[in-house]
C-alpha cells in the first residue's frame, strides 16, 4: 500500500507527540492538543470531529468515576478496610500481600490513583513502625494499583476507551464485568507474585524510620534568619555546634541579598543573615526553638495564619502529577502570601536539592516540607495538588456516612452492570446523589476532576480517529501481518498486547489506548479474527506501565517518597510483565476466542 500525505502528517504528527510524551518538557495535556491541533489544521479530520472528543462517552465516564471516587474518599468507607492492615503482623510477604490485595480491590472499584493516595500514608506507617524501609511498600502498592484497574469497566480509563472502540465496531461495547475473566486472573497472579517475591527486588533505598514522622525523606535545604535577639548574633559559625545538639550543617549564607556558598566558618553572625542550612525536620526544629531563630517567610506566615487556628505546624507532602504547581518556583507561586505555607525544603527522588529554595521548579513526585496554619493545611494541600505523607497528627479519611456513599455507589455500579443505564449515566447519577447528600461538595466535585487527563482524552481521540480514517492503522496493521505471516494468530495478540505494555511503559495509558486500538482492530480484521481479543489485549496493555516511572501517574507518585531511581522499576516490572504476557494470552483465548474458521 502506498503512503498517501495523509497517512504521512498522521505519522509525523505521532512521532512528534511521542518523542514529547516521553521528553517530559510539556505536559501531555498540552502535547495531545497540539497533536490535535495539527490533524486538524491539515484537514484529515474536520473541525467538529476535533472537538467532538470532548463530549465523548469515555470523556464523560473517567470524569464521573474520578468525582465518585471522591465522595468514597470522603464517606470514609476505607478508612474501616485501612484499620485491619496494622493487624497484619510483621512478615513483610503479608505486608505486602495485605496493603496490595486491598489497594487492587479498591482500584477495581475507584480511581486507581485515589486509591493509592489513600493507602500510602497506611503504607509509610507500617514500615516506620516495624523499622524498615517504605521503598519495599511502595512499589508494589503502585503496581497492585494498576493490576485492580483491570478488573472492571471503571477500573482505569484505558477499559473505558476499550469499551467505546469495540461499540465503534458495531458490537455492544463492554459491560461492567466483561473485563473481569482475565483482568481478575491477570490481577491475581501479578498480587501473588508481588507479595512473595516481587518486592524483594525493589531496592532499599532509604534507612528505616525511627523519629516521630510517619516518613523520613532525608536531609532538606532550608533557610533561617538570625533574629536580633538570636544567640548567634555576634558568634561565629563555628560555634553552632557549642550551643545546639541539633546535626545540620550550614551550606551558605546570604548577607546584604549576596549569597556566599561556603561561608568561613570563623565568620561572624549578624542580625538579619539568612543561613542556609541542611537538617532534618527534627533538628530543624530544635535549631529554630534553641538559638532563637526564624524560618526564612514566618513573620508573613504568621500574618496569614491569623484568624484561622494560629496553630502553626510542618507537613511533608508529594507533588502529585496534575498539581498546578509543577513546572513553577515558590517564588513564582508566592506560596506565602497567597496560600500562607512557608516552603523549608524539596527533596527529589530520596536526595535533597541544593540551591535557593525559592528558585527550585517543581516536578511530580517531589517531596516538600511546607510550615503552615494546622487548621487549613487539608484544603491548602488539595488546592496545591499535594499529596499528605507526613505530620504529627494524621486523618486517613472524614467518616462521614459510609454506608450512604457506599449504597450510591453500589447501585450506580448495578445499573451500569444490568444493562438499565449507559456507564456515564448511572455515574452522573451517582455523583447528584453525593452532591445531594452532602458526601461531597460542589467543590470537591470539581476539584476531584484530573483535568489534564480529560484534556488529554478529549484530544487524542480525534488523533485515534485520524490514524483510522487516514488508512494509518491499516498500513501499521499491514506491515504487522507482512513480518509475521508465517506465525500462528496467537502470536498476533501476543505482538499487540507487548506493544501496547512497551508504548504504555512511555506515554499515558490512556494514549496508549487510543492509539493502539485502532491499529488492533485492523490487525484482526486482516487475519478474519475477532476484534475482542484483541482489544483486550490492548487493554491489558495499556495498564500494565510497569517498567519506567512515567508510564502511569501511581509510579510517579511513589517516586519521591519510595526514593527511587527511574531504572529501580524494571527490577520488578520486567518480569511481572512476563508473567502477566504468560497468563493473560491463555485467558484471553479462553473467554474472547480468536472465531478464525
Amino acid at each position: 500500500m502506498e503512503l498517501t500525505w495523509q497517512q504521512a502528517v498522521v505519522f509525523l504528527v505521532l512521532a512528534a507527540a511521542l518523542v514529547l510524551f516521553v521528553w517530559g518538557r510539556w505536559r501531555y495535556d498540552v502535547v495531545a492538543l497540539l497533536a490535535m491541533l495539527a490533524v486538524a489544521a491539515t484537514g484529515i479530520i474536520s473541525g467538529e470531529q476535533a472537538v467532538a472528543g470532548f463530549g465523548h462517552p469515555a470523556v464523560i465516564t473517567v470524569a464521573a468515576v474520578l468525582v465518585v471516587s471522591r465522595g468514597l474518599q470522603n464517606s470514609g468507607v476505607v478508612d474501616y478496610l485501612a484499620k485491619a492492615i496494622f493487624r497484619v503482623g510483621e512478615q513483610p510477604t503479608a505486608q505486602v500481600g495485605a496493603l496490595s490485595s486491598l489497594v487492587a480491590g479498591l482500584s477495581a472499584f475507584m480511581n486507581n490513583i485515589g486509591a493509592l493516595a489513600l493507602l500510602m500514608p497506611v503504607a509509610i506507617r507500617l514500615a516506620r513502625k516495624h523499622g524498615r524501609s517504605p521503598s519495599f511498600l511502595l512499589m508494589p502498592l503502585a503496581f497492585a494499583s494498576l493490576l485492580g484497574g483491570l478488573i472492571t469497566l471503571i477500573g482505569t480509563p484505558p477499559n473505558i476507551i476499550i469499551a467505546t472502540f469495540r461499540a465503534e465496531t458495531g458490537a455492544e461495547p463492554f459491560r461492567m464485568f466483561d473485563f473481569a475473566p482475565v483482568g481478575l486472573g491477570v490481577a491475581v497472579a501479578g498480587l501473588i507474585f508481588v507479595a512473595l517475591a516481587g518486592w524483594r527486588l525493589v531496592p532499599q533505598r532509604k534507612a528505616a524510620a525511627s523519629r516521630d514522622e510517619l516518613f523520613e525523606i532525608g536531609d532538606y535545604i532550608t533557610e533561617v534568619i538570625v533574629s536580633a535577639d538570636s544567640a548567634l548574633v555576634g558568634k561565629r559559625l563555628r560555634d553552632i555546634g557549642g550551643v545546639t545538639e541539633a546535626e545540620v550543617v550550614v551550606i551558605g549564607l546570604v548577607r546584604d541579598k549576596e549569597r556566599q556558598h561556603a561561608p568561613s566558618s570563623f565568620m561572624k553572625l549578624k542580625a538579619n543573615d539568612v543561613l542556609i542550612v541542611e537538617a532534618d525536620p527534627e533538628d530543624l526544629t530544635e535549631l529554630v526553638d534553641e538559638l532563637g531563630l526564624e524560618l526564612s517567610g514566618s513573620r508573613k506566615l504568621g500574618e496569614a495564619a491569623l484568624g484561622s487556628s494560629n496553630v502553626i505546624s510542618l507537613m511533608e507532602a508529594v507533588v502529585i502529577s496534575h498539581s498546578p504547581l509543577i513546572g513553577r518556583t515558590a517564588r513564582g507561586l508566592n506560596l506565602r502570601w497567597r496560600y500562607g505555607v512557608n516552603l523549608l525544603g524539596v527533596a527529589r527522588m530520596g536526595s535533597r536539592l541544593r540551591g535557593r529554595l525559592r528558585n527550585i521548579r517543581f516536578q511530580a513526585g517531589d517531596v516538600l516540607l511546607l510550615q503552615g496554619p494546622t487548621e487549613t493545611f487539608p484544603e491548602t494541600l488539595s488546592t496545591l495538588g499535594c499529596l499528605p505523607l507526613a505530620g504529627r497528627t494524621l486523618r486517613l479519611g472524614r467518616s462521614r456516612r459510609p454506608l450512604h456513599g457506599l449504597l450510591i455507589f453500589g447501585v450506580a455500579l448495578l445499573l451500569a452492570a444490568v444493562g438499565l443505564l449507559p456507564i456515564q449515566v448511572a455515574f452522573l447519577g451517582a455523583v447528584a446523589a453525593m452532591l445531594i447528600g452532602n458526601i461531597l461538595s460542589l467543590r470537591e466535585a470539581y476539584e476531584s476532576i484530573d483535568w489534564s487527563v480529560i484534556v488529554l482524552l478529549g484530544a487524542m481521540i480525534p488523533v485515534g480517529q485520524a490514524l483510522e480514517s487516514s488508512g494509518g492503522a491499516d498500513l501499521i496493521a499491514n506491515g504487522v501481518l507482512a513480518a509475521a505471516s508465517q506465525l500462528p494468530p496467537v502470536m498476533m495478540l501476543i505482538i499487540v498486547l507487548v506493544g501496547t505494555m512497551f508504548l504504555s511503559d512511555l506515554v499515558n495509558n490512556a494514549a496508549a489506548a487510543v492509539l493502539m486500538a485502532p491499529i488492533a482492530i485492523a490487525v484482526a480484521n486482516g487475519i478474519g479474527a475477532s476484534v475482542d481479543p484483541f482489544l483486550m489485549c490492548v487493554a491489558i496493555g495499556a495498564s500494565c506501565a510497569f517498567l519506567t516511572p512515567i508510564g502511569h501517574q501511581s509510579n510517579t507518585l511513589v517516586m519521591g517518597p519510595g526514593g527511587y531511581q527511574f531504572g529501580d522499576y524494571w527490577r520488578m516490572g520486567l518480569l511481572l510483565e512476563v508473567i502477566i504476557t504468560v497468563v493473560a494470552i491463555p485467558l484471553i483465548m479462553l473467554f474472547w476466542p480468536l472465531g478464525i474458521g
